[in-house]
């Protein structure tokens, strides 16, 4: 950013500035003017002194005398996008408030993050990394209790609407160092088709692309924000990953599963567990009836697949051809699977960080499950 040091003109504003969009940031009281590309900001200087040391040091700076003027006040030029300091300025003065999380935030939340970061306002910066942990957690409970808020009471599992496209999260995660959000925004990413990964995401409209002066203003066309090489690589390689675990899980878990130990049938006379064999059975089909999530829309998901897995042992909407009916497993059974699945679920987990090139210096390798 730059201090204004040209020569007064008389009329008080520089005719290179006749054309800019006085922005709804414009206070009759205010005493510096801050202009971002095409757009002027008319506010208050102790109001940015006292939330950032970057602003209260540029304005201690000693002047010359003879100074242009904006509108009677001296001005600041910035090098930051008129949208980023509309947000910006917008937290400043009027908090930044979350009621209810929606995707349609991510402007202003990598606005206010990238220019409370650049000057130094934490707590905006925290109150940004909170909600983006929020959405993008480094646990998987947080990450099972994300998933729950992205289904409504019908059951229509809808996550754009709550979060935005991971594509620009792991941009704006790259370009700002946050690499605990990473491994949650990839995995996110790679439950979608190839074809749909490289494609890209949309850039949503920032406050100016929709500001009613526009026409005075024309903002960047909007474009479509695409991975670089690299990261379409580690997204690519962490979804085959993904999807062979499951692989290996149904291969070692279920098709060729002994009952428990401890299971109910095994003395039954004639063919000993039975049932139980037949549940897992049942189970390993119906995974593989929406394997990658094409039975709900969901490509890909391993984590999911697998609380499908567990949530069957307790259903009892299952046909056996004349009525509905639950999985005949014992509780013995039920038990030791519930936990082998959630113990798969534990480990996918934990090597989303290695699986996608997220460690430094260590290569892709096998993590918790034999991926070979």
């Amino acid at each position: 950013m730059e201090a204004a040091t040209r020569a007064a003109h008389p009329s008080g504003s520089p005719p290179a500035f006749a054309s800019l969009i006085r922005s709804d940031f414009w206070f009759l009281d205010g005493n510096i003017v801050i202009i971002a590309g095409q757009a002027a900001f008319k506010v208050h200087r102790g109001q940015l002194e006292r939330h950032s040391d970057i602003f209260n040091g540029l304005f201690s700076i000693p002047q010359p005398q003879e100074l242009d003027l904006f509108d009677g006040c001296l001005y600041v030029e910035l090098h930051d996008s008129p949208s980023d300091v509309f947000y910006f300025l917008s937290a400043l003065y009027d908090g930044l408030y979350f009621k209810t999380p929606r995707a349609n935030d991510f402007m202003a939340i990598a606005g206010v993050l990238r220019l409370s970061t650049k000057y130094f306002v934490e707590h905006l910066r925290e109150r940004c990394l909170t909600r983006l942990a929020l959405d993008w957690p480094s646990t998987l409970a947080g990450w099972d209790q994300r998933e729950a808020a992205a289904t409504d009471n019908l059951g229509r599992y809808m996550p754009r609407e709550l979060c935005p496209h991971p594509i620009l999260v792991i941009q704006l995660a790259l370009d700002l160092n946050m690499p605990t959000i990473l491994p949650a925004a990839f995995y996110d990413l790679a439950r979608y088709g190839p074809s749909k990964i490289m494609s890209g995401a949309p850039l949503p409209p920032s406050a100016f692309d929709t500001y009613p002066s526009r026409s005075q203003c024309p903002s960047p066309a909007s474009h479509t924000v695409k991975l670089h090489r690299a990261q379409l690589r580690q997204t690519l390689r962490g979804r085959e990953l993904v999807q062979r675990a499951m692989a290996h899980f149904m291969a070692s878990s279920l098709q060729s599963r002994a009952p428990s130990a401890d299971c109910h049938f095994q003395h039954d006379p004639g063919d000993p567990s039975r049932a139980c064999h037949e549940s897992f059975y049942f189970i390993t089909l119906n995974i593989l009836r929406s394997v990658g999530g094409i039975a709900c829309g969901r490509d890909a998901d391993t984590l999911y697949t697998l609380t499908q897995a567990m949530e069957m042992l307790s259903r009892t909407d299952f046909s056996d051809g004349q009525r509905q009916c639950g999985l005949r497993l014992c509780q013995a059974c039920k038990v030791d699977f519930a936990a082998c699945a959630m113990k798969a679920r534990e480990e996918v987990w934990a090597a989303l960080p290695e699986w996608f090139g997220l460690v430094p210096g260590k290569e892709t390798k096998e993590v918790g499950m034999d991926l070979s």
